[in-house]
């Protein structure tokens, strides 16, 4: 008689749930929030189209009915040049799958470490080759930190508005990845492509710098610089008008006082619409840069620099004249960063720290600076109408901070990398003792432990 395999029960409870989660994410997506009808990826459409069908100028073309244009450096435009090749249908389609992959890179790089730390060690098959009963999977939690992260706001608007910024992220973390696995020597590259698509990365550059890495300081500025000169050579009439004109005249981006613009340049204007004070500007900036520096120095001393690339993204949305709701996908580094940490402590510890990532979360997804889109004036929209911009502070001060697990593994792939054999990982950032002090002048000789446990490795 042939005997039944029996099925382990719980076999089917978490991809029912599962399929459960991405079900009401998806509804929640199509039928909740605003829609913003890729208002974004309309302008870079409509911009390479008159550019190359029409023989326009990149910087004079406006999208039929708004006065908005063009507003990134001429690469930005050489790059987009392929939507000129498709149909409008079919570019909304690409700029959707590219911010896909770069969420699925981001989630595997930034989430990673936690979702190891959370998990736990990969538990071995039982005799019917079956998962053992209660054993923890990770895919099931990368489902979930798929669907919180669907639901952030900046990312939502992301993806409605068409934006590029998901790729600027995974382009700047690509490069955090590589100087924290030892690969430190091609690191620049994508900082620099990003810099040369968008201004706002230009900042990692600065941490190269105040950190030590002068060598992939030199990669990223120039990458840029190339970038920029083909660019150039693509388009002369373009370069100019970008260098000369256009990178000046914030109007073309919209009011630096309206209800989006969460950068400390917004909070000035609300409160000064006529005549936001540009001394007081510069001196929050400069004070800004100051805790950066501070901060993001003592990161890299640490050997973290998965803290260091966050805490650089959060200064530049602060630092930055102009940075809509949507740019703050600079924030999710930081968010996981904090959650990580607060992960690492023991189970007694860890209770308020979490509840702090969430209440922030949840902010974060909730869209209530809108309430004071109308009215920006008063104390309580001084508080209401910035408050992404006191969150962007509050974890400039706080990501990273609280006690941190720093255990010494033995790396997958260690005895590759040059001069070692062994490798530390630090809340998940994997940190080759030798070769990263060689490349960084900054980074501390740590003593390798290979007794720590190996599902941890990021």
């Amino acid at each position: 008689m042939r005997r039944r395999r029996s099925i382990p029960t719980g076999t089917w409870g978490r991809p029912a749930l599962a399929a459960v989660l991405v079900v009401a994410t998806a509804v929640f997506l199509a039928t909740v929030p605003l829609h913003r009808g890729f208002f974004d990826v309309g302008v870079y459409y409509g911009t390479v189209n008159d550019w190359v069908h029409h023989d326009g100028r990149v910087y004079d073309y406006l999208r039929p009915g708004t006065h908005y244009g063009f507003t990134y450096p001429p690469f930005a435009a050489v790059v987009m040049l392929p939507m000129a090749l498709v149909s409008w249908h079919v570019a909304i389609a690409i700029s959707t799958v590219l911010s896909v992959v770069a969420s699925v890179l981001l989630l595997r790089w930034l989430a990673g470490p936690a979702v190891r730390r959370l998990v736990g060690p990969r538990a071995e098959p039982g005799q019917d080759g079956e998962p053992r009963q209660g054993e923890r999977r990770p895919w099931f939690v990368f489902v979930v930190a798929g669907c919180l992260f669907a639901l952030f706001e900046p990312v939502r608007d992301t993806f409605s508005f068409g934006q590029v910024n998901l790729l600027l992220v995974a382009l700047v973390f690509a490069d955090a990845r590589l100087l924290a696995t030892g690969r430190g020597r091609y690191a620049g590259i994508g900082i620099g492509l990003a810099t040369a698509i968008k201004l706002t990365p230009a900042l990692f550059i600065g941490y190269l710098l105040v950190t030590g890495r002068r060598r992939q300081a030199a990669v990223a500025t120039g990458t840029a610089g190339a970038a920029t000169l083909l660019a150039a050579l693509v388009d002369p009439g373009a370069s100019r008008a970008f260098w000369a004109g256009a990178l000046w005249d914030t109007d073309r981006v919209g009011s630096l006082s309206y209800i989006s613009n969460q950068s400390l340049q917004g909070v000035l204007a609300r409160l000064q619409p006529e005549h936001p004070s540009r001394l007081v500007w510069l001196v929050c900036v400069l004070a800004v840069l100051a805790v950066w520096v501070y901060r993001a120095r003592a990161a890299v001393r640490d050997g973290d620099d998965r803290t260091g690339f966050a805490l650089t993204g959060l200064a530049a949305c602060l630092v930055s004249p102009v940075t809509w709701v949507h740019h703050l996908v600079w924030l999710v580094p930081a968010l996981l960063v904090l959650t990580d940490s607060a992960l690492s402590r023991s189970p007694g510890e860890r209770r308020r720290p979490l509840v702090v990532c969430a209440v922030l979360y949840a902010v974060l997804c909730s869209s209530v600076v809108w309430l004071w889109r109308w009215d920006s004036t008063g104390p309580d929209a001084f508080l209401g109408a910035n408050s992404y911009v006191w969150i962007t502070l509050g974890l400039l001060f706080a990501a990273g901070s609280p006690e941190r697990s720093t255990r010494s593994v033995l790396a997958p792939g260690a005895g590759r990398l040059p001069g070692a054999t062994a490798a530390v990982v630090t809340d998940g950032v994997v940190t080759d003792g030798v070769a990263a002090t060689r490349s960084a002048g900054a980074w501390r000789r740590r003593a390798v432990d290979s007794s720590g446990d190996p599902g941890s490795s990021g």
